[in-house]
């Protein structure tokens, strides 16, 4: 007395809802990487070959507006703060950071001088600094 089934278990899997899915991840993922803008403030930066792999949580920009006058933004936000006031930002963003770090976004026309006073900052604070560049 052999007792057959009747069903068989199918062992095919369709792969079709899967490719569904990875093709509505990649247009998400297409999307929301455009919207994604670190330097909101349009400056041109200086040109390197070194890029560092660290990431700052807090950013400074400088922007140069061709009259012996600067801007100080902190975070890419449109609104300047006037330099007294940088530093006092400074603090109020990386106080709770465990390693602080802030990028400095300095136009290329920026003088020097504006550069090391934001590095003096960090000193002072003894924070770590990082001077973004474009790649060459």
């Amino acid at each position: 007395m052999a007792i057959k089934r009747r069903n068989k278990a199918n062992a095919q899997f369709s792969m079709s809802s899967m490719t569904d899915i990875v093709f509505l991840l990649l247009i998400f993922f297409l999307v929301t990487s455009t919207l994604v803008n670190p330097n909101a403030l349009k400056l041109l930066l200086p040109k390197s070959t070194g890029q560092v792999a660290a990431k700052a949580t807090t950013s400074v920009s400088i922007k140069d507006w061709k009259n012996g006058t600067y801007s100080y933004h902190i975070n890419g936000n449109e609104t300047p703060i006037p330099f007294n006031q940088v530093e006092d930002a400074l603090i109020n963003e990386l106080i709770q950071e465990e390693d602080p770090t802030f990028s400095i976004y300095a136009d290329e026309t920026v003088p020097v001088k504006e550069v090391v006073a934001m590095m003096n900052i960090a000193k002072r604070n003894h924070y770590k600094v990082i001077m973004a560049t474009s790649p060459e």
